[in-house]
């Protein structure tokens, strides 16, 4: 297909999304509340529907007070029903898909639905609209002179029962509109490779001669490959291969302790980074302004949103409140009510609000990847903030990481344990430990006053990490790729153990 066509096609999709994204813009609460209802009505005749009287919801109050707050194991049992090829339980259309999440933390595998209405109106639209925002932001790019270089998921695809299932990359990618694979790179067949170190290789040799202008994936994974890419070519940075690279769209985990490694890896000041936040129950905000991070959150892609205070969670006085009631920089758990039939579904991840007039959201974690052994609730924004600012005062560059605690025993206080694996080193440890340290009081006030004095805690504890600590274990545990990672932050010492053992 000649560019100028493949130009002017996306010149009047976006014309066209950006008048529908100023809709709910405009009107937020108004789509929220009408897609709700859409969402009651399709669903109205279904098992779900029959046990609440979906028929004789009229309201939010209403569908609150109905339909129970759930959680991945409260609806196993009819995810897997519908996996063995049942249909009409918790949506309508027939459920083709599940993603496999392992998620990071339970070994346990999660099947998660993915109806044909998420994929179109949620996961691939969200890819059309994350073009459409960066094309609105820079008019002059030329992004579909090229290639995307994306990086997804080694998961192969498992039919069984007339239903399959794989990882959520490999689903999409799998079912990838004829628009999207003629611009990306490597093929399907690579990308689908079920052997992650295999595949690597061959998307370097693949991509090295594409004219790549756009990278898209994980920032732990892709770090990985696009190192390997200079290792195999001998150049020192990106551009030397990839002069047209303008974009690097990214999502799955934070993305600050990645930040100065991309630097190097990209050396221009115009270079331009695009946050994505999806996961496999949906895609929920985008990035859309040019350096900025705060995220949009996504109001038409058949996703209504409720949200639990931090400091009400899984506690006997949690509250669910809809968007409307949202406050500026509170930490919130995600509820979701979306078009592939999970309803009032704990996703297990935290947001604060940057902004309400739009919405906008930064991700600060997950509700259980937080260290409140000692009621210090040191969550991932405040670990990450300390530990940008900690490496960059000492000239170092962070890998990967893990921390737990160190419980108290009689009259022993308790700590942080951290691990740490460094691409480089600290000029001086002690002086990364302590700065480390000050930056976590600086950050949260309950760790600043279980330190006082060493009231609650004492300092934290830090390992160096073998480089590659990290990977060989996701290795070992059949987890290299993808988004699986090892949690950053554990109340309990189980990755912390299994990880000194190894180092």
């Amino acid at each position: 297909m000649p560019i100028p066509i493949v130009n002017s096609i996306a010149t009047w999709f976006l014309k066209k999304r950006i008048h529908q994204i100023d809709l709910f813009l405009k009107y937020p609460i108004d789509v929220q509340e009408e897609l709700l209802k859409g969402l009651i009505n399709k669903a109205k005749h279904t098992e779900i529907g029959n046990q609440y009287d979906f028929n004789s919801i009229k309201t939010y109050t209403d569908f609150a007070e109905r339909i129970p707050i759930t959680t991945y194991e409260d609806n196993e049992s009819n995810y897997e029903r519908a996996r063995k090829g049942e249909s009409n339980i918790f949506w309508p259309t027939p459920i083709k898909w599940f993603a496999k999440s392992s998620g990071t933390t339970n070994a346990k595998s999660k099947f998660l639905p993915v109806s044909n209405e998420s994929l179109e109106d949620c996961h691939y639209a969200a890819s059309k609209d994350l073009l459409c925002l960066y094309l609105n932001n820079n008019p002059d790019s030329e992004l579909f002179l090229g290639k995307s270089l994306r990086l997804g998921g080694s998961k192969e695809l498992y039919k069984e029962n007339g239903t399959v299932f794989g990882d959520l990359s490999a689903i999409l990618i799998d079912n990838m509109p004829f628009w999207a694979e003629f611009s990306s790179t490597p093929s399907n067949e690579v990308s689908l490779m079920p052997d992650w170190e295999t595949k690597m290789q061959a998307i370097v040799d693949e991509t090295i001669n594409e004219n790549v202008t756009s990278l898209l994936g994980v920032p732990s994974w892709v770090l990985v490959l696009l190192n390997q890419v200079l290792e195999n070519t001998g150049r020192n940075n990106l551009f030397e291969i990839w002069p047209n690279l303008e974009v690097y769209f990214h999502g799955g985990v934070s993305f600050d302790p990645y930040l100065e490694q991309y630097k190097k890896l990209l050396p221009k000041n115009n270079f331009l980074y695009y946050e994505t936040y999806n996961a496999s129950e949906g895609f929920f905000a985008i990035q859309d302004r040019n350096n900025r991070k705060e995220l949009l959150l996504m109001l038409d892609y058949g996703i209504f949103y409720e949200f639990i205070p931090m400091d009400t969670y899984d506690s006997p006085k949690e509250i669910v409140i809809p968007l409307s009631d949202v406050k500026l920089g509170k930490n919130y758990a995600i509820v979701i009510t979306t078009n592939a039939g999970l309803w009032r579904y704990k996703i297990g991840d935290t947001i604060r609000f940057t902004s309400i007039n739009p919405y906008r959201i930064k991700v600060t974690g997950r509700t259980k990847h937080h260290i409140n052994v000692f009621g210090e609730e040191l969550i991932i924004e405040n670990a990450e903030a300390a530990l940008r600012k900690a490496a960059k005062l000492t000239h170092s560059e962070i890998v990967d990481y893990t921390a737990g605690p160190i419980f108290m025993e009689g009259k022993e206080k308790g700590a942080h344990e951290w691990i740490i694996e460094f691409k480089k080193q600290p000029d001086d440890s002690a002086t990364f430990n302590k700065l480390l340290d000050a930056f976590l009081q600086e950050s949260n006030s309950d760790y600043e006053a279980k330190r006082y004095n060493n009231t609650t805690l004492k300092p934290p504890k830090i390992h160096s990490a073998r480089k590659d600590l990290f990977k060989d274990w996701l290795k070992q545990n059949d987890k290299l790729g993808g988004q699986h990672k090892i949690p950053r932050l554990s109340n309990s010492r189980e990755f912390l153990e299994k990880l000194l053992k190894n180092n």
